[in-house]
């Protein structure tokens, strides 16, 4: 080979110290200096053939990933903040299905990608820890959408776990319209023609679920009825069947409950007002949970996989951290019959 010419993989001293940068390694590879970074890091958004042959390529000059130095030049702190949009209590813990599977699936993708998780349960104001996290994923948007109108005004890379709000806004959610349109067809199939709702339509999740509900019932001449205000206990589903069957206004021959907490509430009003369930009233809930698979009688449930909702919500914040574009995402959900 001539004098001052070089061979196309042959790089050249690119510091002082002679040492490879991400840059250079970026051009051995073929890729980007991110895909780097990503397979330095064993992020699961670099495809093992890729990542294998980045990370030997590394090994085989000597490159190391300084972390600290990379975030640096980034101005990344390597953190997604994760808001909890509920008041935990006994009753309703943090330790339940909703949010434990989301958060479980968030964990894994973010940890894969040298991630790590601020999790916090309040979104009133930002706190400097959240301030200084790369991405926010908001699980639930609060009534009337106040949660989501808060983590607005702080301006960064955010999804959502919900219903679809309209342009402006990532969201991944179930798809609570199909939802409730399938608790429709099974009380239809099953002859029940007085459905009753149950569940707080301020809650925008809960509305496409009312809402699947009710045109499915339209269409075969069905108005199904509703009890709102409730919150999300089986205590207070129980007190709001309990005192419309005291005063003699339940009439519904079918439920269909927002969660499977308010379903089982429901059903233990109706079992100390001597009315059988199924035969009398049939139950539906929703989260497919594994306390409503073991109550007696078993649950019908709606099923929604929380566990990879929550994968999609950190793929998609850390897409939006890149400045990919990123569209809303709805995730297909199945009616679980069992003995109610």
């Amino acid at each position: 080979m001539k004098r001052g010419k070089k061979a196309p993989n042959d790089i050249a001293t690119p510091v002082a110290n002679g040492r490879l940068t991400m840059a250079d390694l970026a051009r051995l590879a073929g890729v980007s200096k991110i895909t780097v970074s990503r397979a330095m890091g064993d992020s699961a958004l670099v495809n093992p053939e890729t990542r294998t042959r980045v990370r030997e390529l590394a090994r085989q000059h000597g490159y190391s990933l300084n972390v600290s130095a990379r975030n640096l030049r980034l101005r990344r702190s390597q953190t997604v903040a994760v808001i909890v949009e509920m008041a935990p209590t006994p009753e309703r813990p943090m330790s339940g299905p909703y949010p434990l599977e989301l958060l479980g699936g968030i964990s894994q993708e973010l940890t894969s990608a040298g991630y790590s998780v601020l999790l916090s349960a309040r979104h009133g104001a930002i706190t400097p820890a959240t301030q200084a996290a790369d991405g926010v994923i908001l699980l639930g948007q609060g009534a009337h959408e106040d949660a989501v109108r808060t983590v607005e005004g702080w301006r960064m890379p955010t999804v959502i776990w919900g219903a679809d709000m309209g342009a402006g806004h990532v969201v991944v959610g179930s798809d609570n319209r199909h939802a409730g349109a399938s608790v429709a067809a099974h009380f239809i199939a099953t002859a029940r023609r007085r459905p009753c709702f149950i569940g707080d339509l301020d809650y925008a999740e809960n509305g496409e679920r009312f809402a699947g509900f009710r045109n499915a019932l339209a269409a075969q001449g069905i108005t199904p009825s509703h009890i709102g205000g409730v919150g999300f206990t089986a205590d207070a589903a129980a007190q709001a069947v309990s005192a419309l069957l005291a005063r003699g206004e339940f009439a519904a021959d079918a439920i269909f409950a927002v969660s499977d907490l308010l379903a089982m509430g429901a059903i233990q009003a109706l079992h100390g007002h001597d009315i059988g369930v199924p035969k009398a009233v049939s139950v539906v809930g929703y989260d497919d949970t594994p306390m409503g698979a073991s109550f007696v009688p078993a649950l019908s449930s709606v099923h929604q996989d929380l566990y990879h909702g929550g994968m999609l919500l950190a793929r998609k914040v850390l897409a939006l951290i890149d400045g990919q574009t990123v569209r809303s995402e709805y995730l297909p959900t199945r009616l679980v019959i069992r003995g109610t």
